[in-house]
């Protein structure tokens, strides 16, 4: 074990955005370790306020270094911004479109490099340097830059690199040694090394356990706050409404109903022309609770249901925070089998419903279903059917990787 006494750098580019299982696992980790310290260049959301209370927060470049980098990383994004404006029309050919997502890229890279100057200025003996959600690129040009060998949690490869920026990343390869990618999922994993073979990595759960289940006061709360009686049944759909996101099984699922259902819908974008419909449907109580919002908020959410719905579009095999929210608050859990590696992992567990993906019929007869076929709900066993682990485990592993990162880096 490392013995280590530095702190733990945390750096979370996204810090100030609400409502994110990214932004919970930070505040937990910063708890755990409370001598951490947080490196938030945009600021930090009202979601990780506890760490104010305790941890060590820079939410400004230090050193000259640093503020350059953020300074021109800043000046890229502004360029990504307005290129990504004027070059939305599909007349334009794809190269030019995809050229501001590129700028993203380097804007991303040159704003973790930026934080990864201010963590050797503030914590030039830290016991681990990590990047919680990190540029899908340019690895080692920015532990190059940035000068610290470090940590990164990749979560999924949006953008992929064009001949200009895979060039620049060439350049940089040496730059790779002194990173260790940690990867949520496996289908994530093969995905990145098969762009970047070199790339040292491990999977790794992201999500942690903050050991703070929900309790029988809340899911009554809860209940009342929505007034929902206490023998109705009641989903809650959590999360924006992103692309790789089933909302169109959702929708005709409920067309399908047969039985009364309230369900509970949070986050942020949604549709509101889907949300109209589904007010109407004569079996559905629908409750709207726009987003983003603050975990106490997301607790109230989730204690009012019997379940959270989570579909996704198949082959979407990113780590789902929803489905790990289910497994630490402790609520049933219904949702489609649209990742081969989840779905073993859920395969008979009491307190996991599975649905082929895509399929609306079995998801309505599910839904109908819910008073006598209900999922139980999750034990404190149910995270450990994920990996997922502990905020002061997570620390620890984090520790002992970064040790090992820095003994190979001195080789």
């Amino acid at each position: 074990m490392n013995t280590t006494t530095g702190p733990l750098v945390l750096i979370e580019p996204y810090a100030h955005r609400g409502g994110g299982h990214h932004q919970r696992t930070l505040a937990a980790l910063a708890t755990a370790r409370p001598d951490s310290l947080v490196i938030a260049p945009g600021g930090l959301s009202e979601d990780v306020g506890p760490v104010q209370s305790g941890s060590r927060v820079a939410v400004g470049p230090a050193g000259p270094a640093a503020k350059i980098l953020l300074a021109v990383a800043r000046a890229a994004a502004r360029v990504s911004a307005a290129g990504q404006q004027i070059f939305a029309s599909r007349r334009w050919p794809l190269a030019v479109r995809r050229s501001p997502h590129q700028v993203t890229l380097l804007a991303r890279c040159l704003t973790e490099a930026a934080c990864l100057r201010t963590a050797r200025r503030l914590a030039p003996r830290a016991s681990a340097v990590v990047i919680l959600s990190a540029n899908e690129a340019l690895h080692g040009v920015a532990a190059l830059l940035g000068g610290t060998p470090h940590l990164r949690f990749i979560h999924e490869a949006v953008t992929t690199e064009d001949r200009p920026v895979r060039w620049l990343g060439r350049l940089a390869r040496r730059g790779e040694k002194r990173v260790i990618a940690l990867y949520p999922t496996t289908a994530v994993r093969d995905q990145i090394m098969a762009a970047f073979p070199h790339l040292p990595g491990e999977v790794r759960a992201f999500a942690v356990d903050d050991g703070r289940p929900l309790t029988d006061a809340e899911r009554d709360g809860a209940r009342t706050a929505f007034t929902i009686p206490a023998d109705a049944k009641a989903v809650c759909v959590v999360g924006g409404w992103w692309p790789y996101k089933d909302i169109a099984t959702i929708d005709a699922a409920l067309a399908r109903l047969t039985t009364p259902l309230h369900v509970l819908v949070c986050g942020a974008p949604l549709d509101d022309a889907v949300l109209t419909r589904w007010h109407q449907l004569p079996h559905v109580r629908l409750h709207t609770v726009p987003g983003p919002v603050g975990d106490q908020v997301l607790r109230l959410v989730y204690a009012a249901a019997d379940a959270a719905l989570v579909t996704r579009k198949p082959g979407v095999g990113k780590e789902s925070g929803l489905v790990m929210d289910a497994a630490r608050l402790a609520v049933p859990l219904i949702v489609s089998a649209h990742d081969p590696a989840l779905t073993a992992r859920l395969t008979g567990e009491p307190w996991a419903r599975l649905f082929p993906a895509g399929d609306p019929d079995t998801l309505a007869k599910t839904l109908d279903h819910l008073t006598d076929q209900a999922p139980v709900r999750p034990g404190p066993s149910a995270p450990g059917a994920l990996d997922m682990n502990s905020a002061a485990d997570q620390a620890a592993f984090l520790t002992d990787t970064y040790t090992r990162l820095t003994k190979e880096c001195r080789r």
